[in-house]
C-alpha cells in the first residue's frame, strides 16, 4: 500500500542506536517522508542525526531542549508547508517502542479513516508489564474517563495517526512537553473521533533507563489538564454555596422586620442569585460553552430541579435502609454522588461545546 502521502514524524531527545535501527527497518519497505526533530540533544548525538539524514530523513533542530509538544508542533508546521497534499501524518517515538509493522498499520488505518485520530494502543494486561506502568496507565485511563468523558485504553501512546486538518488546529494548542499529547486527546473530542488499534507492547530495561518522562513534573502537567475543568467546577460549586449563605444572611437581616415570611423570601432570593452566578461561571469559565443561552438555561434549571428531587428521595431511602447512620452522613454521601453525576451531565449535555470550536 502507498503511504507516501503520510509523512512520519519522530521527535527525539538524546536518542540511541534504537533510532537508527528503527530507521533502517523502516527504509526496508518505506520510501516516504520521515521527519526527525532533534530536540536539543547536544553535539555528542550529532552522529545519530547525520545517520538519519543518510537514510533520507529531514532533520529539524532545536538549539536546546524545548519539549515533545514543541517538537511536534514544529514538525506539524514543517509538514503542512512542505506537503500540502498529505492526508495527515503519523508520529512515533525514537526509543524502539513502536515497531515498523505497527507504524505501517497506523498509516493504513489513517489512510482508510482520514477524518479520525488514530491511536496505537498498548495492552497493559500482560504479565511482563511492569506493575508501576500497569497501575499508572489504568489510573490515567479512569481519570480521563471520569473527568473528561473519554474512554481511551492508552492515553500516553506516542504512535498516532493525525489528520491534516487536525494538525493545523493543534498548532495553536497550549503545551510544550508531554502534556501536549494529552491536550490532543481533549481537542479531538468534538472534532475527530478516536479510533484505536492494538500494537505490540515493548518494555525493556534500556528503555526504562532512557525515558525522559519525569514521573512527577510531567504527571502533574497531565493530570492538571485532565482535572482542570473539574477543579473549576468544584470551585464554582463551593463559591456558589458561600454566596448563597452570605446572601441568605444579608436578606434575613434586611427583611426580618418587613414580613413574617422573611426566611422563605431570603432563601428564594439567595438561591436565585447564587444559581445565576453558578450558571454563568460554568458557562463561561468551567466548560467554556458556546451553547445558546436559552437552551442551556432551561436544561440547567431542569437539572437543578431533578437533582433536588433525587437528593430528597434518596436521602429518605438511605435513612430508612441505614437507620444507624445520621441523616447528615447519608445526605453527604448522596449529594457527593449526585455532584459527580451533575458534573458529567453539565459537561456532556448542558454546556456541550458545538463542533467546529477549538478551545
Amino acid at each position: 500500500m502507498d503511504y507516501n502521502n503520510i509523512p512520519l514524524i519522530i521527535p527525539a531527545y538524546e536518542p540511541d542506536e534504537r533510532m537508527v535501527q528503527l530507521l533502517k527497518s523502516l527504509r526496508d519497505s518505506f520510501s516516504g517522508e520521515i521527519i526527525i526533530v532533534n530536540d536539543g540533544s547536544g553535539r555528542e548525538y550529532d552522529h545519530l542525526y547525520e545517520t538519519a539524514e543518510l537514510y533520507g530523513c529531514d532533520v529539524l533542530r532545536h538549539y536546546r531542549n524545548m519539549g515533545k509538544g514543541r517538537a511536534l508542533k514544529d514538525a506539524f508546521n514543517y509538514c503542512l508547508n512542505k506537503f500540502p497534499d498529505m492526508i495527515g501524518c503519523v508520529t512515533a517515538d525514537s526509543d524502539g517502542q513502536h515497531k515498523p509493522k505497527d507504524i505501517f498499520r497506523c498509516m493504513e488505518t489513517l489512510l482508510s479513516n482520514p477524518d479520525k485520530l488514530i491511536l496505537g494502543c498498548r495492552n497493559f494486561d500482560g504479565e511482563d508489564i511492569p506493575a508501576k506502568s500497569r497501575f499508572g496507565n489504568k489510573l490515567t485511563m479512569k481519570v480521563c474517563k471520569l473527568l473528561c468523558g473519554l474512554e481511551i485504553s492508552d492515553t500516553q501512546t506516542g504512535l498516532r495517526g493525525i489528520p491534516r486538518e487536525f494538525m493545523a488546529d493543534m498548532l495553536n494548542v497550549q503545551g510544550e512537553r508531554f502534556e501536549y499529547e494529552t491536550r490532543m486527546l481533549l481537542e479531538s473530542k468534538e472534532h475527530f473521533p478516536i479510533q484505536e488499534i492494538e500494537i505490540e507492547t515493548v518494555y525493556d530495561s534500556k528503555e526504562n533507563h532512557q525515558t525522559h518522562f519525569d514521573p512527577i513534573k510531567d504527571s502533574i502537567r497531565i493530570y492538571k489538564i485532565f482535572g482542570g475543568a473539574f477543579v473549576k467546577f468544584l470551585f464554582s460549586s463551593l463559591s456558589s454555596s458561600v454566596i448563597d449563605l452570605m446572601l441568605f444572611y444579608l436578606f434575613t437581616k434586611v427583611l426580618r422586620m418587613e414580613t413574617v415570611y422573611y426566611l422563605t423570601i431570603a432563601t428564594i432570593l439567595a438561591r436565585i442569585l447564587s444559581a445565576t452566578y453558578n450558571y454563568l461561571m460554568n458557562y463561561k469559565v468551567v466548560f467554556q460553552s458556546n451553547e445558546n443561552h436559552s437552551k442551556s438555561v432551561s436544561k440547567y434549571i431542569l437539572l437543578a430541579f431533578v437533582q433536588m428531587c433525587c437528593s430528597a428521595l434518596f436521602v429518605n431511602i438511605g435513612c430508612r435502609v441505614f437507620s444507624t447512620l445520621s441523616e447528615v452522613v447519608v445526605k453527604v454521601v448522596i449529594d457527593m454522588v449526585l455532584f459527580f453525576i451533575s458534573y458529567t451531565i453539565q459537561r456532556e449535555v448542558i454546556f456541550h461545546r458545538k463542533e467546529g470550536d477549538i478551545c
